[in-house]
């Protein structure tokens, strides 16, 4: 049975749930995402958007998969590559940084400790690419899933507000504080989604 964190890929990105490969708030600026939502081609700009980071930068998310089912995924990328980010007073990400966009998890695989799982391995690709830090702008007033994180989880999961704001504080993880990481993350893998016992019916997103 294969527990795996897979470079996300246009042949893959079916596995995002729907409303996320529909997605364009972070891929294209306020007035641009509106227009291709309103038109009917976000999706395509998602294809667009992925394709153009992988080419220009290299992998920008990852699938988390159990037993070869999808289950959720993260994404990432160089601020230069976020317009939206350019929209929060509390931007810009710092020069030095990858904006952690976003991520999901189904309902029924949360709160098991993927989420620290995936942003190890987030770091992890990040410090063989000679990153020094990964950035996000958190929501603290997060209720369900959206297109921002919550901002209690990030800082559970090592990041530091650097810049303080009362709906969405920018926040920072350095790498080098993960260095420990590096070598326990695929043991890390196995054994939280070893514990993970799966639903036999998860809800449509």
């Amino acid at each position: 049975m294969g527990r795996r964190l897979v470079p996300l890929t246009l042949d893959n990105l079916q596995d995002l749930p729907r409303r996320c490969r529909t997605c364009v708030f972070w891929e294209l600026d306020p007035v641009r995402g509106e227009a291709a939502v309103r038109e009917g081609r976000a999706a395509r700009e998602k294809e667009s958007w992925i394709s153009a980071v992988l080419l220009d930068w290299g992998s920008c998310g990852r699938v988390v998969r159990i037993d070869d089912v999808p289950v959720g995924f993260v994404l990432y990328a160089p601020p230069a590559y976020v317009p939206r980010s350019a929209a929060f007073s509390t931007s810009p990400v710092a020069s030095d940084a990858v904006q952690l966009i976003t991520a999901f998890l189904l309902p029924a695989y949360r709160g098991q400790g993927l989420g620290r799982v995936m942003v190890q391995t987030v770091a992890k690709d990040l410090l063989r690419r000679g990153v020094k830090a990964i950035e996000a702008f958190g929501d603290t007033h997060w209720k369900e899933p959206a297109c921002m994180l919550p901002t209690d989880h990030l800082l559970a999961v090592g990041f530091k507000t650097v810049r303080p704001h009362t709906n969405h504080p920018r926040l920072r993880l350095e790498l080098r504080s993960t260095l420990s990481w590096k070598e326990d993350v695929e043991m890390a893998l196995d054994r939280l989604l070893g514990a993970v016992q799966k639903d036999p019916v998860l809800r449509p997103l």
